[in-house]
């Protein structure tokens, strides 16, 4: 193994250190409970809108604290969900006496722990949490970690728009409204070229042959649909665009496009694939209306790519144009 680390034990409270030092106009980290802070925040009458998961997926969810996005992150081990201490410590943190809400991938963990965080905040502090839970993986029912679908590449669309109309006032029933539209109307697939190494564990998740790659796989490296032989861009573009399309219709109506790479594909082969996945659409009769390419969702330097689809109307696209600044996110400012 080969990790730019002091040791195994403190990668995820060094990183942090980092990420505090890297933007201190930013973000303030709440360091005993691994919690990242917006600078300027609680802001009083905004709803305070909490994320995190376990840390490996960077920029995600840390990344994406800031004006336009959350109001707070909570930063588990690596791949491992944050602790209900955490998610409290994160509710309070960001209460502006309009309400919090939680946005939860749907990871067996982090919706039981976001769940009793919520059920303290009402009851320690009186806070009115809502929560939204994404499930858009589309490549298998049931996983490793979860009972239903994955929580994956929806996430990052949905902490943007949703952020964009929290940062304007709207209050917390129209926030959850609008989250769970858009989890309901959110699609990805991903494939991976390569494992990935979690520093506790020393060794790659699992194996994959130079001539290999998965179909399907989780953002902790877990299983997916099958192993296939590796595949040009232009046939990997139909596999990931083809059970997308399956499962909602994507015509009619504006689409939000989001490539996003695994933490290991450099953007000259996500632009490339974003152009072969960009041709199937259209000649399916997606209008792709706004599109994001990039390593926003990852899974440490696993090489592989996900595509997520985002059936959207023209309130969502104007909330994805607003304004955003964040370390990991940032236009219009």
């Amino acid at each position: 193994m080969k990790k730019l680390i002091n040791s195994v034990d403190n990668v995820v409270s060094e990183a942090l250190l980092g990420m505090e030092a890297a933007h201190p106009d930013r973000l303030r980290i709440d360091h005993a409970n691994r919690v990242v802070l917006r600078k300027d925040g609680p802001v009083s009458g905004k709803v305070g809108l909490v994320s995190g998961g376990g840390s490996g997926h960077e920029p995600m969810h840390g990344g994406f604290v800031g004006m336009g996005m959350l109001d707070a992150a909570c930063a588990g081990e690596v791949f491992t969900s944050p602790v209900p201490d955490q998610i409290m410590a994160a509710t309070h943190a960001v209460d502006g006496g309009a309400g919090v809400l939680h946005i939860v991938k749907n990871y067996t963990g982090d919706v039981m722990n976001f769940e009793m965080a919520a059920e303290m905040a009402a009851a320690e502090r009186g806070i009115r949490v809502e929560a939204v839970v994404v499930d858009d993986d589309v490549a298998v029912t049931d996983s490793l970690y979860t009972a239903g679908r994955r929580g994956v590449g929806t996430t990052v669309l949905l902490e943007k728009i949703v952020g964009a109309a929290a940062e304007a006032g709207r209050d917390l029933d129209a926030l959850t409204e609008i989250a769970t539209r858009i989890s309901g109307q959110g699609r990805s697939m991903g494939l991976a070229l390569t494992s990935c190494t979690v520093p506790a564990a020393g060794k790659p998740t699992f194996e994959l042959a130079d001539d290999e790659m998965e179909l399907g796989i989780g953002i902790h490296g877990e299983p997916g649909r099958e192993r296939l032989p590796m595949a040009s861009a232009a046939q990997a573009a139909q596999m990931l665009v083809e059970p997308v399309l399956a499962d909602l219709d994507f015509t009619g109506s504006p689409v939000i496009c989001f490539v996003n790479g695994m933490g290991g594909t450099p953007l000259l082969e996500q632009y490339l694939m974003y152009g072969e996945i960009a041709k199937v659409l259209q000649a399916e009769g997606v209008t792709v209306a706004r599109s994001l390419v990039g390593s926003y969702i990852t899974s440490l330097e696993m090489a592989g790519l996900s595509l997520t689809l985002l059936k959207a109307d023209e309130d969502m696209l104007t909330l994805w144009d607003a304004p955003v600044n964040t370390p990991g996110l940032r236009w219009g400012c």
